[in-house]
């Protein structure tokens, strides 16, 4: 009968090899798993971004994106591409008056882009046109905490930094409006874009719950802590149903999940740091009207590009043949397909505090359509 010693040294001898070759099993075995798991969501995730891009290459014109079917102008359909808008009223307008790149003297343009509004993709168009229409292209490196708002000292830094580039050139940063002139420095060339209010911050509440979006910013900020579970859960019909506060847009309140979009128009004063005021409405309007080229919009992004490319060729010509033609590449860019769909009664409570952001949106569709329709261009364009 073996001894207690003979027990033990029967147990080192045999006892590990065993658990680290049942250790190793397991490990294949969750190897596997994983592998044919994440096979699978591989598989869905091709056949459903195909469907998105045939969708997108086949249909564009009618799309989303697109407004280049022929119709009768002022047929109920002709309206509804261009907004509802009949562009016979903006026939007779001089484009000219409409264009402010041509008191800009120095080809230097400032794209001070509002987040989830197709600005990642309008930015890499830049990038594209920089080759083929000679600029030089430059951007924000990402950053820790976006700040759009910057102090004295920080925004006297930028325009130095932006008004250094030698023109031609592009610069790309989410940040708000800034007066150069207020420096003693040449005003740029400002452009941006809009999209609908709601469909704008339902996006962005999807879009930072998105794993790819938060394991990026871990692996460039390894600092940054994990979001919790059940922030991660949190989907927007409970969020507004509930009244939780991330989902609660109040007249006034300084947020910053980036919901305001009067305030990139409305500039850095302290008064345009407020939800859905009168102040940061009229103060946008006028900043759109005297120093942007073009605001563009998302929903319509043909007639977005065929504007930029009129009222500012020297980066934006040929924007809408390289779009197309490369539309793949340019509608994959933070396309996410994490966002569920939003039923349009919950939109419809959302928009009660929206009223003064959703006018902005309209003014700068109706400044775009005046635009495109002062242009009189042919039909088949």
């Amino acid at each position: 009968m073996p001894t207690m010693t003979t027990f033990g040294r029967l147990w080192r001898q045999y006892v590990p090899a065993r658990v680290s070759e049942l250790l190793a099993v397991v490990s294949v075995t969750s190897t596997c798993m994983l592998f044919i798991h994440t096979s699978s969501l591989q598989s869905q995730l091709a056949v459903y971004t195909n469907n998105i891009d045939h969708s997108l290459t086949a249909h564009h014109p009618n799309s989303y994106f697109g407004s280049a079917v022929d119709e009768p102008e002022g047929s109920s359909r002709h309206k509804s591409k261009f907004g509802g808008y009949d562009l016979d009223e903006f026939r007779n307008i001089d484009p000219k008056t409409l264009n402010n790149t041509v008191h800009h003297h120095k080809m230097t343009l400032v794209f001070n882009r509002v987040p989830k509004v197709g600005s990642q993709s309008t930015m890499e168009l830049l990038r594209s046109l920089s080759y083929k229409n000679g600029f030089t292209f430059h951007k924000d490196r990402p950053q820790k905490v976006e700040n759009i708002k910057l102090t004295e000292r920080e925004q006297r830094r930028l325009v130095q930094l932006v008004d250094v580039f030698r023109p031609p050139s592009v610069y790309v940063k989410h940040v708000c409006y800034m007066n150069f002139t207020t420096y003693n420095l040449t005003q740029p060339i400002y452009v941006n874009m809009v999209r609908d209010p709601v469909e704008r911050v339902i996006s962005w509440y999807y879009y930072v719950r998105a794993p790819w979006y938060f394991v990026e910013r871990k692996q460039a900020f390894p600092e940054l802590p994990l979001p919790s579970a059940a922030w991660l859960r949190k989907d927007y019909e409970t969020c507004v149903l509930t009244g939780d506060r991330e989902c609660q847009y109040r007249e006034g309140d300084e947020r910053s999940d980036f919901a305001q979009l009067t305030e990139f128009f409305c500039g850095q004063e302290k008064k345009c740091t407020g939800f859905n005021t009168d102040y940061a409405l009229q103060k946008a309007k006028e900043n759109v009207e005297k120093n942007y080229a073009v605001v563009g919009v998302l929903e319509d992004l043909n007639t977005t590009l065929t504007v930029l490319e009129h009222y500012v060729p020297k980066f934006f010509k040929g924007a809408k043949h390289l779009y197309w033609n490369e539309v793949q590449k340019f509608s994959k860019v933070n396309r996410n397909i994490y966002k569920p769909t939003v039923s349009e009664k919950i939109k419809d409570i959302v928009r009660k505090n929206f009223t003064r952001e959703i006018e902005f949106y309209e003014f700068c569709k109706r400044r775009m359509y005046m635009q495109y329709a002062a242009l009189n261009l042919p039909d088949s364009y």
